[in-house]
């Protein structure tokens, strides 16, 4: 990845040609990097990516043909065709037939950026890049400033969303699974509440990417009452208005969590128990 070219890595004078207006149909000539044969689209995505995401590509701007993208790139018409189907996944371009047809970029979308963030970040766990401790360490200190500025913002329907996620949470007959969902719910709920757009971009990859893989790990150690317990103080807290306390418990939350993380972590590492099976009076093993 380091090796890409983009944008980014354009020397000072092709920034300053980047960044002219580009008329009707975008001439642009000397503004692209040459790219290397074995990653022609994937290098030629991220310098467009790169153009969107700085904004010199404006939302619905319409983008050059592929026959000029091409011949500016100095590839073939597949390549470029390829370099805009790996933009359209991202959600970054869309096409459009007609005489006032084209290919244009897209205005973005929060929730579906918030869905994406989500979904790498749970992969990021899952290939050993972000560790438990991390997690733990990360949640903590965006959530307890999540908390207290939901305490100055929360509204009262907020509350009572908050209230009927720990009523369910109660339940008896409540399966782990709903359990945990209540759970993500709550604290999505939390964070919705400080009405701060960028800390709910920022938190899907918290609640909605990495608190689930949390729950997976620990939901066999950890009690549900003392879970329930620590959103009943949360929503008192904020019903007070009190920040400060409801960070506290925040604090409390994942001390106990991690608690249960070393727990579950050591009974991973343990030798596996043996059973003996003498069904033919041999003295044969398996594993339990």
């Amino acid at each position: 990845m380091k090796n890409d070219l983009t944008y980014y890595q354009f020397s000072s004078r092709q920034k300053r040609a980047i960044g002219k207006p580009w008329h009707a149909e975008i001439q642009m000539q000397g503004s692209y990097v040459p790219v290397q044969k074995d990653t022609f689209p994937h290098q030629i995505a991220r310098q467009l990516r790169a153009m969107i995401v700085d904004g010199t590509l404006t939302v619905n701007q319409k983008l050059p043909t592929e026959q000029e993208l091409a011949s500016q790139f100095t590839v073939s018409r597949p390549t470029i065709r390829e370099a805009l189907k790996r933009l359209a996944a991202q959600n970054l371009i869309r096409s459009l037939r007609g005489p006032t047809g084209g290919t244009f970029v897209n205005a973005p979308s929060v929730e579906e950026e918030m869905d994406h963030l989500a979904s790498v970040s749970t992969m990021l766990v899952s290939v050993g890049d972000i560790s438990i401790g991390e997690i733990s360490e990360a949640r903590q200190q965006l959530e307890m400033l999540c908390v207290r500025l939901a305490a100055e913002q929360r509204t009262e329907t907020q509350l009572a969303a908050l209230a009927g996620e720990i009523a369910i949470q109660e339940k008896l007959d409540l399966t782990d699974m709903d359990f945990c969902a209540s759970d993500v719910r709550f604290h999505r709920t939390l964070v919705d509440a400080t009405h701060n757009a960028l800390l709910r971009f920022l938190m899907a990859a918290v609640v909605e990417g990495l608190q689930p893989i949390s729950n997976l790990i620990v939901f066999r150690y950890r009690e549900r009452k003392e879970i329930i317990r620590h959103h009943t103080l949360i929503l008192q807290h904020l019903t007070r208005r009190d920040g400060e306390a409801g960070a506290l418990v925040i604090a409390e939350q994942m001390a106990y969590l991690r608690g249960h993380y070393l727990k579950a972590q050591a009974a991973k590492q343990a030798p596996q128990p043996m059973i003996e099976n003498s069904d033919d009076g041999a003295a044969a093993h398996q594993i339990l």
